[in-house]
This record gives structure tokens, sequence and C-alpha cells, in this order.
């Protein structure tokens, strides 16, 4: 199977109160103190991004034009328990002028597209809902 690399991420990050996270483009500057919920933030923001990215990929595949842009609300919790710490993930998509099936189609077909969601898939306990 070839592959090809179409992007790659790459960031320099530090820890403690003058942590900070910067991608190697210039792009993400982030400061990142000690104690701060960035990591779960970011890790949002990247899924999100990505999610939106499947959820046109579907569209496009199935020849259904969006009307309008869909948006997504992600929620990444961070939990401690008897086996330690672990994620939960909570995504609350809308494709507004879509009917409601049709939309829920894409958004299983944009998670089964996402790379992020192919990673956690039977990692993390993931809500798909449809806002």
């Amino acid at each position: 199977m070839t592959q090809k690399i179409l992007f790659t991420g790459k960031t320099h990050t530090t820890a403690g109160a003058d942590g900070t996270a910067r991608g190697s483009d210039g792009w993400l500057d982030v400061k990142l103190p000690e104690p701060h919920p960035a990591a779960e933030q970011l890790f949002a923001a990247a899924w999100s991004a990505c999610f939106l990215g499947a959820v046109q990929l579907a569209a496009g595949q199935r020849k259904i034009a969006l009307p309008a842009t869909p948006s997504v609300d992600t929620e990444i919790n961070l939990l401690h328990g008897e086996t330690g710490f672990f994620l939960r993930a909570r995504l609350d998509v809308t494709v507004p002028g879509i009917d409601r099936i049709v939309a829920r189609e894409l958004i299983d077909a944009a998670h089964g597209i996402c790379p992020y969601s192919k990673a956690t898939s039977g990692n993390i306990e993931v809500e798909l809902n449809l806002a």
C-alpha cells in the first residue's frame, strides 16, 4: 500500500509556569501555564477541524451540496478513575440546511473518515450528536 504524507504538524512544547506550544510554521503559538486545560482544548480544536473536513468530504462523495457551513462544538473531558487518567469526548455537530436523516448519515460517515475519530476508536468514549 502506497502512503503519501499530506501534512506534518510539528511543534515544540515546554512545561511549567511559562509553558508554551509553538508550531514550526508560526501558525501556532499558545501559552500553556500549568495547571491549564489547554491540551484538552487543543485536542478538541484539532479534532473539530478534522471532523468538519470529513463532513464536507462525505457530502462531496455523496454529491450533496451543503447550503451552509457545518460546525461542531467539541468537549474533551480529562477524567481520573481506578485505572488512572483517561479521556472522554462529545462532538455536537450542526449541518444546517440539510434534512436531519441525511445530516446524521454525513456525521456517521465523517466519523469513519476523520483520522482523529479513527485514532480514538475503541480507545475513548465518544458521544456523537446531531445538534
